[in-house]
């Protein structure tokens, strides 16, 4: 997905209540506020003098007139830090079938309310072919050269949604969790075990219940922030 305005090149400041950041624009010196699309920890992502891509507005409607969208690393790859852009992206992706597993479903449904107050990403169908429950995850963790890992952070959110996926899966759909790694430095993908045990032991009950897991990996520079091919995914 191609970004709906230039990016402009910044330093980070600081990172603060989650959601803000203070940025130096790189060609001006001026110091700006920036919205932060992710509720995550960022870990590795947020140090300060950090190299990083604003996407001004003009929209009257925002309160901040940049949004952050990438971490540069200064060494020709780029993390992807929106949260809200993999879900734009997969939708696009699914619509267009070049999601290979799904390529096959012919309706592509966002938001739809299942399980326990839940909303399922995406629900999927087509002729023939058993419901598809798909949840989207972005992926921008990496502790390790090469290897992208989820998640960041504890999530009880993120748990509660792999027991609903398991329960969907047996009750005879196909459940689906798509992590897409927002980020250019990775060749492969785990479950961070040690930040959140609790989501790795639900994700493993999921999967022998029938989910099916992929890794997606991504291309990323500051026009855009397109899919590429799966990563191997090691659990």
């Amino acid at each position: 997905m191609r970004f709906q305005t230039q990016l402009v090149p910044a330093r980070l400041i600081r990172r603060y209540k989650r959601f803000l950041a203070d940025c130096r624009l790189e060609e001006t010196g001026e110091e700006v506020v920036a919205h932060c699309a992710n509720p995550g920890s960022m870990m590795g992502l947020a140090e300060p003098g950090s190299r990083i891509w604003l996407e001004p507005n003009d929209d009257p409607k925002k309160k901040l007139n940049y949004g952050w969208r990438l971490v540069d690393h200064e060494n020709g790859h780029f993390t992807g830090v929106d949260t809200a852009l993999p879900n734009r992206a997969m939708k696009a992706a699914l619509i267009a079938g070049e999601v290979a597993p799904l390529a096959a479903y012919t309706e592509v449904r966002p938001e739809v309310k299942y399980g326990e107050n839940s909303r399922i990403d995406f629900l999927l169908s087509g002729d023939g072919l058993p419901d598809a429950y798909v949840e989207v995850k972005s992926v921008t963790l990496s502790r390790e050269t090469g290897l992208a890992e989820f998640p960041d952070s504890v999530t009880a959110r993120g748990a509660k949604h792999l027991g609903e996926l398991a329960r969907m899966a047996q009750a005879g759909h196909r459940a689906v969790l798509l992590y897409l790694v927002q980020r250019t430095d990775c060749t492969q993908m785990r479950l961070a075990a040690d930040i959140d045990p609790t989501y790795a032991a639900a994700s493993q009950a999921a999967r022998a219940a029938g989910l099916e897991i992929y890794a997606i990996g991504t291309h990323i520079t500051p026009q855009a922030v397109t899919l590429a091919q799966p990563i191997p995914f090691a659990g």
